[in-house]
């Protein structure tokens, strides 16, 4: 077919995520990719800036990768992961991660990080249910976090936007501020924006009361929400103030697994162990589909206590299925083999620094976020010293990401939310961990250009 004929029924017979005809009209199909580029049926290449939808963290075009699904698929492509039956690559892809995650002890594999965080939110219920505290059911999560849009994880999920049109949400779900550093407005000048946001939390749980609270999700850094980072003192005393009043802390780890923040997994950043851990994206990049969550031996042995009648009603038919399970030990070999783990610290690093660099002066990015791994992120504003933002109607977001595209970058771009302290437009980077010195810099580079191109306009 002929690209227009391609783009004629793409429009015809697809419904995409976050559907409306208005994004169709400057779609792009994309046709191979190698490395950290990819090609559009025009045969035009790109940066890919955000690793796919940041999963792709080995880079595209991976032979080996293709030859471990292959083998899998002709040995056995599927059976079921139920109880009482299972698969040798699930089997061995479950140990291989629990070595990865310090504190974890089990593993149900789902197909994605949506379905990992509904099964996370019913874990964390039933292990109350188990224990005779069935009233402990309400999750609470943070505004700016993005934890899917299943009607439980879009229940979670802290931007409103995601709601609007399937109103009404799953009851049980509350959310607190986020520590949003940047955008602080201290209440109490002797309090860090860590201290501030950590309270935020106490607060909620004692206004709900202790005993119908369930569990706490967040992100270790935000990713869809804007790469947030949050200051280094936070996560420790969210970790302490579950443990006081006895609410699992949920570590939604879809983005920041598997070596995009410079370690395996995000939160050891703070030497901090969650009850529930959920996974997804970076743990077969994208080759297949493949998430889950991960427990510790204390949720084990409640699941495992109670009697067959009670049992942990939950499931997914693709649970631990071979193939992806493959991809995923392969993807695993492949991160341990390269050292991509490093080299996503040494090359976030370098990121950060050259957008540091580029930018601190700059009288309209308001903030430079970085320096954990590969994962980054301008905001801007019109007034740096009142951190005022453009005015929505200037689509700056949406503008700039269409200029880096015509100069060969494709990357997420989020327009400004209103008035400071909402966000302002943002412009996010989350490349394929195999990224090299002389692309953070063509990276950076187009970035400028197309900023300066974009404020001239």
């Amino acid at each position: 077919m002929l690209p227009s004929e391609l783009v004629t029924a793409d429009r015809k017979y697809q419904i995409h995520s976050l559907h409306h005809p208005v994004d169709e009209q400057d779609a792009l199909i994309f046709t191979s990719g190698h490395g950290i580029r990819i090609r559009d049926t025009d045969n035009r290449e790109y940066i890919d800036g955000l690793s796919g939808l940041w999963n792709v963290n080995i880079g595209h075009g991976r032979v080996d990768m293709a030859d471990a699904v292959a083998e899998q698929m002709k040995t056995l492509a599927y059976f079921s992961g139920y109880a009482g039956s299972s698969t040798i690559p699930s089997i061995q892809l479950a140990e291989r991660l629990i070595a990865l995650a310090p504190g974890m002890a089990a593993i149900f594999f789902t197909s994605g990080g949506a379905e990992s965080n509904e099964s996370a939110f019913k874990t964390a219920r039933y292990h109350w249910r188990a224990l005779g505290k069935p009233g402990k059911t309400k999750i609470i999560s943070r505004i700016h976090g993005y934890h899917g849009v299943t009607l439980q994880a879009m229940s979670a999920t802290g931007i409103s936007a995601y709601w609007k049109m399937f109103e009404p949400r799953v009851p049980g779900f509350l959310h607190i501020p986020t520590c949003y550093p940047y955008r602080f407005q201290a209440a109490n000048p002797s309090e860090t924006p860590g201290q501030a946001a950590a309270a935020e939390l106490e607060k909620a749980i004692l206004r709900e009361g202790p005993e119908t609270v369930a569990a706490f999700i967040g992100e270790p850094i935000h990713g869809a929400g804007g790469v947030i980072y949050p200051t280094e003192d936070y996560w420790q005393q969210i970790r302490a103030i579950c443990d006081r009043y006895e609410v699992l802390l949920i570590a939604d780890e879809i983005i920041t697994g598997f070596g995009r923040t410079g370690r395996w997994f995000g939160l050891e950043h703070w030497n901090v162990t969650p009850d529930i851990l959920s996974f997804a994206k970076g743990v077969s990049s994208g080759y297949l589909p493949l998430g889950g969550i991960m427990i510790t031996q204390a949720i084990r042995d409640v699941l495992d206590s109670v009697e067959p009648a009670n049992r942990w009603m939950h499931g997914f038919t693709n649970s631990g299925h071979p193939a992806c399970c493959a991809a995923a030990l392969r993807n695993i070999q492949i991160i341990e083999e390269e050292n991509l783990v490093d080299n996503s610290r040494k090359m976030g690093d370098l990121l950060f620094h050259a957008l540091q660099q580029t930018f601190s002066d700059h009288p309209n990015v308001g903030d430079i976020r970085g320096g954990k791994g590969l994962l980054a992120a301008l905001e801007f504003v019109e007034d740096r010293g009142t951190k005022k933002n453009f005015v929505i109607e200037k689509d700056f977001g949406n503008r700039l990401r269409r200029e880096m595209r015509s100069r060969g970058v494709i990357t997420r771009t989020r327009s400004a939310a209103g008035e400071h302290p909402a966000p302002g437009d943002q412009v996010l980077f989350a490349p394929p961990l195999v990224i090299q010195e002389s692309d953070i810099h063509e990276l950076v580079a187009v970035t400028k250009d197309a900023i300066e191109t974009v404020l001239a306009s």
